[in-house]
């Protein structure tokens, strides 16, 4: 899925990390937010305390441009969160920016969230009536909220009151003075893993957060679990929700997730490889190459070669130095977008079946393009293939998707969406060949699997927010 065709559409969730015992706390979550950059790039901020007083920066635009070696001077302590933040669908300004700094009962607390919560816009109207007062339009004000109110003697108490009448997705990192606490909501729709740095604790939305700061993965945030890290290093567990049935989202497995993560106690990688084998035996077609739509179709593109024996070929060549905006000719150059991100290696092409690889379709207009790019270079048939089953509805729980009306396979049959990219042929990746990909639990009901499939299937596990509701995911 390219990123002119998400635009809009289909975003990343965005990402937290935490540090709790570490002399640079602040620079190792500024470190661990470069790795998860993938999954927010309109804001950072980070937070950090010393036992006494805790401090915050937030900037728009991505971590290396946004956060200073001055900002970082500025955050002492030994303890710290960060948040990378997609804003899906309200405003785009710093005052929506995270982590969110509020002055409690408790003293300061920062939070960073990700995930939507579906019932938020209900209970912030019941609070606004009782006279709460906000300030920005992100769910995690409705969190902060909730915490003052609560008549619980200390922050554990009040937060895992605070987060009982919740429904939907949060991943969170909180921080106060002298403590750092991670929670998963009862359903683990979001990722959220524990690692650690010498003696040091880490908390990060993926592994891949650990990896580059040489931190060990220890194991993930249970589903409705809450853990208190204290600044001497000591990790207390507790479970104060109402045990819900897993749903993690099978859509990390699928694009967000960095390919050298592991999620959900899968390795990214690996899962992708599977998803394109299967892809393979399930749609065969004679061919000369296979060539992924990079960088998110490579794994499954790999694992569709090798499981069909048609060689790989990087029959698309990336740039990687384009940004989100450019100056685009009017009308002198066609498809120029595309063109721009993407050109293909002709000699490699010409005269060749080729098979194109990608995660998902969204509207189908870079597709179209695709194929049309691949067929000027000189491709005798052009075949699509997808290492997913159709997304053909909207996610409410932290990923920003578009309305049913704008999805191509929501509204298509599939000969109409091969027609309209102009591909010799189009195949997706069934359900059950997901679910065996990704190890979820047999069975053709949607209800019967380990994931949350709601994007492709319609069955939403934790409610819904309806259109007028909707707010930002996180």
């Amino acid at each position: 899925m390219l990123e002119f065709e998400r635009s809009g559409l289909i975003e990343e969730a965005c990402g937290v990390v935490g540090v709790v015992g570490h002399p640079e706390a602040a620079s190792i979550a500024y470190l661990a937010l470069h790795a998860l950059q993938h999954r927010g790039q309109e804001s950072v901020g980070i937070a950090a305390a010393d036992g006494l007083r805790l401090r915050a920066v937030r900037r728009m635009g991505k971590v290396s441009e946004a956060i200073s070696k001055d900002d970082l001077a500025g955050l002492p302590g030994r303890l710290a969160a960060g948040h990378v933040r997609y804003a899906t669908a309200g405003e785009s300004s710093l005052r929506n920016a995270q982590p969110l700094t509020v002055q409690l009962k408790f003293g300061s607390v920062a939070i960073a969230h990700n995930g939507n919560i579906t019932n938020a816009s209900t209970i912030r109207r019941e609070l606004e009536a009782r006279g709460s007062i906000f300030h920005t339009d992100v769910d995690t004000e409705v969190i902060a909220h909730l915490i003052a109110r609560s008549e619980a003697d200390s922050l554990d108490g009040a937060l895992a009151e605070a987060l009982r009448p919740l429904e939907g997705a949060y991943s969170l990192v909180v921080l106060s003075a002298d403590a750092a606490y991670a929670v998963r909501d009862p359903r683990g729709v979001r990722p959220l893993s524990i690692g650690r740095l010498g003696d040091a604790w880490m908390i990060a939305s993926e592994t891949c957060a650990l990896d580059l700061v040489r931190a060990s993965w220890e194991r993930d945030v249970e589903p409705g679990e809450m853990l208190r890290f204290g600044s001497d290093g000591t990790m207390l567990s507790s479970f104060p929700f109402e045990k819900r049935a897993p749903k993690p989202c099978i859509f990390e497995l699928i694009y967000f997730a960095r390919p050298d993560s592991v999620v959900f106690g899968r390795g990214v990688y690996e899962t992708r490889v599977k998803m394109g084998e299967r892809l393979a035996r399930e749609s065969a077609v004679e061919a000369d190459c296979v060539i992924p739509v990079p960088d998110s179709g490579v794994p499954a593109a790999i694992g569709f070669a090798r499981a069909s024996r048609i060689p790989y070929e990087l029959g698309l060549i990336r740039s990687h130095y384009v940004g989100r905006t450019f100056i685009e000719p009017t009308g002198s150059i066609r498809d120029f977008g595309v063109k721009l991100k993407l050109n293909p290696v002709r000699r490699l092409l010409e005269g060749k079946r080729v098979i194109i690889i990608d995660d998902s379709i969204v509207r189908g207009t870079t597709c179209k393009k695709l194929v049309t790019l691949v067929r000027e270079a000189g491709a005798a048939e052009v075949h699509f293939r997808v290492a997913s089953p159709p997304t053909m509805w909207p996610c409410y729980y932290g990923i920003d998707t578009p309305s049913r009306d704008q999805l191509i396979a929501a509204n298509h049959e599939l000969d109409a969406i091969r027609e309209f990219i102009q591909a010799d042929s189009l195949a997706y990746l069934s359900l059950e060949g997901l679910r065996d990909a990704t190890g979820s639990q047999p069975g053709s009901a949607a209800s019967d699997a380990s994931f949350c499939e709601a994007c492709l299937t319609g069955h939403y596990p934790a409610g819904i927010i309806e259109s007028a509701d909707r707010r930002e995911a996180y």
